[in-house]
């Protein structure tokens, strides 16, 4: 039942969610993504008043997508500032003011947009720390949504992960479900280096289950850290954000045909968790990575150059697979934008390839 309850809810299909909350433990609540960000943003704006938060439409309109909902009126207008329309200016205020001794949290509309500030973010974020021989830290989060959403075609669709994942100096956080969400962000705005914060949109309203401890003020999650969502013997699937839920239902599929598949979640992209990769494949001996951003040069790749560099390599008994978007711009029809995607028939194939079954 509780793994038919995950499938329901990871759907997106939550009018009727309330109607199952006894099926729950009495220390465990459903929370959406979207509530655990603000929850976080709200419990470090209280605990650090050097934290405050700058985007577009994040105060007097509560966020673009409701995540900075209520700030603004319990913190007021010097810690959560709407912006004009000019990612490279309110992302350079964010960056000074990090290296002021601020904490900021910089929201972009969504990632795509992070392009026109991608300067600030790599040249005055990414690698001051170093340049300064340690003496200037810059603790700023970049955070907003990443990746595909729907029916919004090539210039809003991009992932983002493998781009920041690529520089020194930056960190990068991919959470999944509110868990993730939460602990993550609260982790991100205490950490001293500056960290991307890549967030989906189509996640937001999606309910996830919490229990009593991770909704504590005092829980974080630790970056850099991967998650073992599902144990299992045959193949290990590693993935982030939203397709972590569509691992877990493929892999639900496939144990009804006996196949047991083992699920990460590697929660940050940069650093990467490659020891709990590792130690997963030395286990399955077959590896599956599942992403939506585009195949060259993506976390995929990265996966499969550590397991080949590493001890895991010689315990493959198979070639590592990747699912990845199709390397194309994001067409703007649905058929077509679906298809574009990975979908959990397209994890199922690869698993059933890898295994030779």
């Amino acid at each position: 039942m509780a793994a038919s309850l995950r499938c329901f809810l990871r759907s997106g299909k939550v009018g009727t969610f309330l109607v199952i909350l006894k099926l729950f433990p009495s220390d465990c609540r459903l929370v959406t993504v979207r509530d655990a960000l603000n929850q976080a943003m709200d419990e470090e704006l209280e605990r650090d008043e050097r934290v405050f938060l700058l985007g577009e439409e994040v105060a007097q309109y509560d966020g673009a997508y409701k995540v900075s909902r209520g700030l603004w009126k319990k913190y007021g207008d010097k810690r959560i500032i709407d912006t004009p329309i000019s990612e490279m200016g309110f992302a350079g205020i964010a960056v000074g003011a990090a290296m002021a001794g601020l904490r900021p949290i910089c929201e972009f509309m969504t990632f795509n947009f992070s392009m026109q500030a991608i300067d600030q973010v790599i040249n005055s974020a990414a690698k001051t720390y170093y340049m300064s021989a340690g003496l200037q830290p810059v603790p700023i989060v970049f955070r907003g949504p990443n990746g595909a959403s729907a029916g919004v075609a090539a210039q809003h669709s991009q992932c983002f992960a493998a781009w920041y994942a690529h520089c020194p100096g930056l960190k990068v956080v991919s959470p999944w479900n509110s868990e993730d969400a939460r602990g993550l962000l609260k982790a991100a705005i205490r950490d001293d280096n500056p960290v991307v914060f890549l967030e989906n949109e189509l996640l937001y309203g999606v309910p996830f289950e919490m229990s009593d401890e991770s909704q504590s003020k005092d829980f974080t999650i630790p970056i850099g850290k991967a998650k073992v969502e599902r144990q299992g013997s045959h193949v290990t699937l590693v993935s982030h954000s939203r397709f972590v839920g569509h691992c877990l239902d493929a892999a639900a599929v496939l144990a009804k045909e006996g196949v047991d598949c083992e699920v990460i979640n590697l929660r940050t992209i940069r650093p990467m968790d490659v020891e709990c990769i590792e130690g997963s494949v030395m286990k399955t001996n077959h590896l599956v990575t599942v992403e939506g951003g585009w195949p060259q040069f993506g976390v995929g790749a990265e996966i499969c150059a550590r397991i080949m560099e590493g001890p895991a390599f010689n315990f493959l008994d198979a070639p590592v697979t990747r699912v990845t978007g199709v390397d194309i711009p994001m067409p703007y029809a649905k058929i077509l934008e679906e298809n574009s995607l990975p979908q959990v028939k397209d994890i199922i194939f690869s698993v059933k390839k890898t295994l030779n079954v």
